[in-house]
């Protein structure tokens, strides 16, 4: 409708009374609408007819390929987890690369396929009597397999297959979470339930045996649209030595001996007969280094496949679990667990969370060569059942804020290169009692600042005393705490600025 001004229509009204009556249309016939409406009907039938003409028919196609009716023939479908597009794409590909007699035709689907509920049936249905599907353009998504690798996999396809005399058709459907369809489907249309079945089994054994997730550090991410999961973050792995960890003498070779000593002994193990599960807890305040010694771990342990749950990535314990599983060794690392395994008496309730943890852990198999590292800076608010039964947890080890030995370890570390003199380390390991590796770190890193600040080259002893009184500084009190200084609230000493 063509809006008018107010001014617009008081002269309009004008006019029209000069002029006389005002013409106004008269309203359409029944018989003019229903002339209409057949006229629309044709043309979407002769959309259809040009469809069919032109070979775009996939009822059509696909008895051309199939030799028989479609519907004639029975549908096995196999379904999984979003992250395995990637490999139930791979898993076709080298499939049909397997075999000379092997070979197949990739045509796309167009028409309504964001129905996450239609199965290959009702799709074949659809096209027979409603010409609702028609064969279109092949959709891919571009999806993460490694550190700044992406692969474009089929999304939505079928694979028109050979193997010899046989003829078979498969649909891949990737997941939508947009239309509610969360998962992988894979649907095999063949002559016979055997001959379906026996290919699925083929593609599932190439998805496992040859999962681009093996070996790598991965975390999950949600789905953009509030359910299900996102694909994986590829992380690269830590590549840290003994020089870059700072912990109590003996320390570190315990953890050694508990996560990578089992690794390496894993058959000596089993021939007599021990499990090799395991579960170890890092303790202690923020900012001390749980997860940098973690990283330490990971970097000695390369053939191991380490999935990372952090944050809203927590809640995909099962999937990680699940996967940790299949690509075994693995290793599971949940940092800041009280999140998920506080107390109930702290907690004011079942966590449900909580459950499925235990549950994973309980139901590994003796010989799983499968890991749990976890983290948490609360271990009194953790569930006894996690943190002290056997079979759960075999070592909890506190990390400890630094003593004066390690203080000064840590800025040798955090400081290599500054030449700093021994006087100058010596005042700031005693101004610093009670502080962590993370306030260390950002000294140095604060020093090099001033020092960058008044155009020097060089970090003087003054520069490093100016960016401790910044950091001891009331001003500061809130930075000291997110670096995990705690205070005297606390039972700590409170480090002050020098006089």
């Amino acid at each position: 409708m063509r809006a008018v001004h107010r001014d617009q229509e008081a002269g309009m009204a004008e006019e029209a009374g000069s002029q006389g009556q005002a013409h106004v249309q008269a309203p359409r016939s029944l018989d003019h609408v229903s002339e209409l409406f057949e006229e629309f009907l044709s043309a979407v039938a002769r959309t259809s007819r040009d469809e069919r003409e032109d070979g775009r028919n996939l009822g059509t196609r696909l008895m051309a390929h199939l030799g028989s009716a479609p519907a004639d023939r029975p549908v096995v479908k196999a379904a999984y987890p979003p992250y395995e597009l990637p490999n139930v794409h791979l898993a076709l590909e080298r499939w049909f690369d397997a075999g000379t007699d092997r070979s197949y035709e990739l045509i796309g689907l167009r028409g309504g396929r964001h129905r996450g509920d239609l199965t290959l049936g009702d799709i074949l249905d659809a096209s027979d009597r409603f010409d609702r599907f028609v064969i279109g353009a092949v959709d891919y998504a571009h999806l993460p397999v490694a550190p700044d690798t992406e692969l474009a996999c089929v999304s939505c396809g079928f694979y028109l297959g050979r193997e010899g005399d046989e003829r078979f058709a498969v649909l891949l459907r990737g997941p939508q979470d947009e239309y509610g369809r969360s998962k992988v489907e894979v649907e095999v249309l063949a002559r016979d339930k055997e001959l379906a079945d026996r290919l699925l089994a083929e593609f599932d054994t190439l998805v496992r045996e040859e999962n681009v997730f093996r070996g790598q550090v991965l975390s999950f991410e949600g789905s953009e649209f509030g359910h299900g999961l996102g694909p994986f973050r590829f992380h690269r792995r830590p590549g840290l030595t003994r020089t870059d960890i700072v912990l109590p003498t003996g320390l570190l070779e315990r953890l050694e001996r508990q996560v990578m000593g089992v690794a390496r002994r894993r058959e000596q193990l089993r021939a007599a007969g021990q499990h090799l599960r395991r579960g170890l807890l890092l303790y202690g305040p923020p900012g001390t280094g749980k997860t940098h010694t973690i990283r330490y771990l990971l970097s000695h342990l390369p053939q191991f496949t380490v999935v990372i749950l952090a944050g809203a990535g927590i809640s995909a314990i099962g999937p990680a679990c699940a996967l940790a599983r299949m690509l075994q060794p693995a290793l599971v690392v949940l940092e800041d667990c009280d999140l998920i395994a506080e107390a109930r008496d702290y907690g004011g309730g079942d966590q449900p969370l909580l459950f499925q943890v235990l549950n994973e852990m309980d139901g590994l198999g003796d010989d799983a060569d499968v890991a749990f590292l976890l983290t948490t800076n609360r271990a009194d608010l953790l569930e006894p059942a996690l943190a002290q039964r056997p079979g759960r947890i075999d070592l909890a080890v506190e990390i400890p804020l630094p003593d004066g030995e390690g203080r000064a370890r840590l800025l040798d570390l955090y400081g290599a290169g500054l030449g700093l003199g021994k006087d100058v380390l010596d005042e700031v390991v005693a101004r610093t009692e009670g502080t962590t590796a993370s306030f260390a770190k950002e000294l140095v890193r604060r020093s090099v600042l001033i020092a960058a600040e008044r155009e020097s080259p060089r970090t003087e002893p003054d520069d490093v005393r100016a960016a401790l009184d910044e950091l001891l500084s009331d001003q500061d009190h809130l930075t000291r705490r997110l670096l995990g200084v705690r205070g005297e609230d606390e039972g700590e000493p409170v480090p002050v600025p020098q006089d």
